[in-house]
């Protein structure tokens, strides 16, 4: 039998601790614990869920790696991708590879009575994806994309529409000018209202048909501006870029979602500082009030110590008695902690109850990541800390005389 263990047991559920100072020591021990996991539970969950939904709005929009000519150089602007050693079969083969899509990108303004805005003006073919896209409308329908004519279905953004004061089925006229050439004029109808959150997107682009794109850049019908690829997961996105990167050709680059938009990866960078500094301090917090609960429950049972070292217990059993009695102590608020946490995780999961503002944050709700090995590690890692940091202060078991004990009480 182990006896430190059972000991514990016996002085953890003893009904002797409920009318004794004792009483109030464990309440503040477990409410310290069932905080420390709430907060770190809720830091966690929040900041990764908030990586991965900003991460994906931008790769669902504008492809997980996008493949563009080295004469863009950066542009909006699209150029002619080259297909001299560009291997796109492979490209698709690859067992990372969801979909890929064509476009052809080209800046204009759109202008109407009411006001005006410059976009980049993204053609799009017929393998364009729509379904990925759908999550992002607010308003209409995705525009039905035709590689035989002239599409005159757009998408643009709720923020656009809001400038220019369109609706849904409302016209809009497109200006589209090229070096040392007449403006050119389209007219579209709009037909969908997209919405990213991001700011970067919002404000520029509009979604349209490639062949009007085509047009304006002097490109044939079987060229192309770049191809967009689709990730099944954007964790693989570092390893796969430069595989694909490997078979674009010379004449072509690859550009990550993550590296185009660089300023919201250094937003995205500064969760991971917050969630480190947030549990570091929720973890101080609760080893202090644990190690407060053993020393005062070890001053408090000083005559109970001195008998167990009257009848032969060593100062390493009687030690063990007291941590595993604080860890005891704890479990309640380890549970009553999770519970509370996952409940409010949940409810924010499944109804958004709390809402950002996009033009500061990315995004329109809190978005929530629950992870079944996160919650396990805040809890043993707390546990296992708690344990750790018991054992200097356990010490002061080792200076309690058995006979000043038994005759202070």
């Amino acid at each position: 039998m182990n006896f430190p263990l059972y000991f514990s047991k016996k002085i953890a559920f003893s009904k002797d601790n409920k009318n004794n100072l004792s009483r109030v020591i464990v309440f503040i021990g477990r409410l310290s614990v069932a905080l420390g996991v709430i907060v770190s539970l809720l830091t966690i969950s929040i900041g990764l869920g908030s990586k991965k939904a900003i991460k994906e709005r931008m790769a669902d929009f504008s492809g997980h790696i996008s493949i563009k000519s080295k004469q863009s150089n950066n542009s909006y602007n699209s150029s002619i991708l080259s297909t001299e050693g560009l291997q796109l079969q492979k490209i698709k083969e690859m067992p990372d590879v969801a979909t890929t899509q064509k476009f052809v990108a080209v800046s204009g303004i759109l202008r109407n009575e009411h006001n005006f805005a410059g976009i980049i003006f993204k053609g799009v073919g017929n393998d364009f994806d729509s379904v990925r896209f759908r999550k992002f409308l607010v308003e209409g329908r995705v525009p039905v994309i035709t590689e035989k004519g002239y599409s005159s279905g757009i998408c643009i953004s709720q923020k656009i529409a809001n400038d220019l004061h369109i609706n849904v089925k409302d016209s809009i006229v497109a200006i589209f000018s090229k070096e040392n050439q007449s403006p050119l004029y389209r007219k579209f109808e709009v037909v969908g209202i997209y919405k990213t959150d991001i700011k970067m997107i919002d404000d520029l682009f509009v979604i349209g048909g490639i062949n009007h794109a085509r047009k304006i850049q002097g490109m044939s019908n079987t060229e192309v501006g770049g191809i967009d690829i689709f990730l099944k997961n954007i964790n693989y996105i570092d390893e796969d870029a430069p595989k694909i990167d490997q078979l674009v050709g010379y004449k072509n680059y690859t550009l990550k979602a993550t590296d185009e938009y660089p300023q919201i990866m250094d937003f995205i960078a500064i969760f991971d500082m917050n969630i480190a500094l947030i549990i570091s301090i929720m973890l101080v917090v609760v080893i202090i009030n644990i190690i407060m609960v053993l020393l005062i429950l070890i001053i408090e049972r000083t005559n109970s110590i001195g008998m167990l070292k009257t009848l032969g217990a060593t100062n390493g059993q009687i030690r063990m008695i007291f941590i595993n009695y604080t860890l005891l102590i704890m479990i309640p608020g380890l549970i009553f902690g999770n519970l509370i946490a996952l409940l409010f995780l949940f409810i924010q999961k499944y109804f958004g109850i709390i809402t950002l503002n996009p033009e500061n944050y990315y995004l329109s709700v809190v978005p929530v990541e629950l992870n079944i090995f996160h919650i396990l590690l805040v809890s043993f890692g707390i546990l296992v800390v708690s344990g750790i940091s018991l054992v200097v202060p356990s010490y002061l078991i080792s200076k309690i005389s058995p006979v000043k004990a038994i005759k202070y009480n």
